[in-house]
C-alpha cells in the first residue's frame, strides 16, 4: 500500500542540487550536523542518532527493470514530488514535468518512505517493501551531494512516516510522534496518539513557529500544538476516525475528513472553532489528500471515487466563521475525472488556478481550473512517471 501525503503550501524559494542539477541555482543552506546522541525517551522507542555511515551503497545505472512505486509524496511547497520504489527513490519536478534524477540500488532497494527538503540536498528515507534497503524501524538521512546516508534515528517500531522542516524532524511511529532539532538531533518532545497506521501528521512550513497536527488519543480527535505560545489544542473533529487532514502553510487553518469521507471540515488551529463544512459527496468514500492552495482561497481533495474536487473556502482573516447545516454544505466548484479506485495525490500548482495530481500508477497530471464558472477542469499535461522513457 503506498504512502500518501499531504503537505501544506510555502513560498519559499530554496532550490534542490544533485550533482548534476547546479547550474540554475544557489545552494540551500542548512546547518551542519553535530554528533550529539539523543537520549532515550522511553521503552516503546529507541531513537538513537549514529555517527555519519561511512560506505555509501552501491548505485546502479538506471536501466533497471520497471520499479513498482511504495510511496510518493510532494516536498513543502509543492513544486516537486519524491518518488519511492522497489529499487530506490526518484525526485521530479513539477513545472515543468521532468526528472531531475533518481538512486536506484543493488541490493534490496526498496524505498517506503521518501521526504524531501524544499529543493536541498538532504532527504530522509525509510526502508519499504518485500526488500528494504534500510529496516522499517529506522530513518536515514541521506545527503545526494555524497550519495550516502550521514546519520539514521533508530526505533523499535516500524516508522509509518516523516515530516521535515529546516528546523525539525518529526518521526512518527503507529501510536507515538517524536520531535527533534534538526542540526544535533536532540529529542525535543514526544506525544502519545491513538492508533495511527498511515502516520497521519502535518506541520506547518511557514516563517513562523512549528504548528503540528497529529491523531488525539480519541476516535475523531485531533491535536494541534503551537510550539510558539506551548499551547495544545483537542479539537472533537469527526464522529468517525480521522483519515486525513491538511494544515495551511502558516498552520492557521486545518481541513480534516474522516474515514466517512463525505464531508470537509475546515478549523481554525487556535481556538479550534470549525470555520467552513464542505460536501465531497453523498456516499461514503475514502480521502487519500487534502490541499490547501497557497493563499488558502482554494481546497483539494482526492479519494478513491476517481474525482479531485476543488472547493472555495469563504474564510478572511479574522472571520469567526460559519457552522453550516448538513442541507447547506458547500459543493466543490471544480472537478478533475480520473480513474476510480486507483490512489491520487494532489497539490495546487505554481501557476494560478491549477492542481497537480499524482496517481499510484505513475500517472502526473497538470490541471487548469476556472475560478469564475467551475465546472470540469482542463487537463494541460500528462506523463507516466515510471517509463523509462520518462526521463526529462
Amino acid at each position: 500500500m503506498a504512502t500518501l501525503s499531504a503537505y501544506p503550501n510555502t513560498n519559499t524559494n530554496t532550490n534542490f542540487l544533485s550533482p548534476t542539477d547546479q547550474s540554475n541555482h544557489d545552494r540551500e543552506s542548512i546547518p551542519p550536523m553535530q554528533n550529539h546522541p539523543s537520549a532515550e525517551p522511553d521503552s516503546d522507542a529507541n531513537p538513537n542518532f549514529h555517527s555519519p555511515l561511512l560506505d555509501p551503497p552501491d548505485l546502479v545505472p538506471p536501466a533497471v527493470a520497471p520499479s513498482s512505486l511504495l510511496h510518493l509524496s510532494f516536498n513543502q511547497d509543492h513544486g516537486c514530488f519524491a518518488a519511492g520504489t522497489d529499487h530506490g527513490f526518484r525526485i521530479y519536478n513539477c513545472d515543468p514535468f521532468r526528472e531531475i534524477f533518481r538512486r536506484d540500488f543493488d541490493r534490496g532497494g526498496g524505498i517506503g518512505v521518501v521526504e524531501m527538503l524544499f529543493r536541498c540536498n538532504i532527504l530522509a528515507l525509510v526502508g519499504g517493501g518485500p526488500d528494504p534497503q534500510y529496516p522499517p524501524n529506522k530513518v536515514m538521512i541521506w545527503d545526494d551531494h555524497q550519495s550516502r546516508c550521514i546519520s539514521e534515528l533508530s526505533f523499535r517500531s516500524e516508522v509509518r512516516s516523516v515530516r521535515l522542516r529546516r528546523d525539525r524532524i518529526i518521526v512518527v511511529l503507529e501510536q507515538k510522534i517524536f520531535v527533534y532539532n534538526f542540526v544535533d538531533l536532540k529529542l525535543l518532545h514526544q506525544i502519545e496518539t491513538i492508533a495511527n497506521p498511515k502516520g497521519l501528521c502535518a506541520v506547518s512550513q511557514g516563517a513562523g513557529s512549528l504548528v503540528l497536527v497529529c491523531p488525539g488519543l480519541q476516535k475523531g480527535q485531533v491535536r494541534v500544538e503551537h510550539y510558539a505560545s506551548k499551547r495544545t489544542k483537542f479539537i472533537m473533529a469527526h464522529d468517525s476516525r480521522i483519515a486525513c487532514f491538511a494544515l495551511s502553510q502558516d498552520g492557521q487553518l486545518l481541513a480534516t475528513a474522516s474515514t466517512k469521507g463525505t464531508l470537509v471540515r475546515i478549523y481554525n488551529t487556535i481556538d479550534g472553532s470549525l470555520l467552513q463544512e464542505v460536501r465531497r459527496g453523498a456516499d461514503r468514500a475514502e480521502i487519500y489528500s487534502l490541499a490547501f492552495s497557497s493563499n488558502a482561497q482554494w481546497l483539494a481533495v482526492s479519494s478513491d471515487k476517481g474525482t479531485v474536487h476543488v472547493f472555495s473556502l469563504k474564510i478572511s482573516a479574522g472571520s469567526p466563521g460559519v457552522l453550516p447545516k448538513y442541507f447547506s454544505s458547500e459543493w466543490s466548484v471544480a472537478q478533475f475525472r480520473l480513474v476510480e479506485g486507483s490512489q491520487y495525490l494532489v497539490a495546487f500548482g505554481h501557476q494560478k488556478n491549477t492542481v497537480v495530481i499524482l496517481g499510484i500508477d505513475g500517472s502526473f497530471y497538470r490541471c487548469q481550473f476556472d475560478p469564475v464558472n467551475g465546472g470540469e477542469m482542463t487537463q494541460l499535461e500528462y506523463h507516466n512517471f515510471l517509463k523509462p522513457e520518462a526521463a526529462f
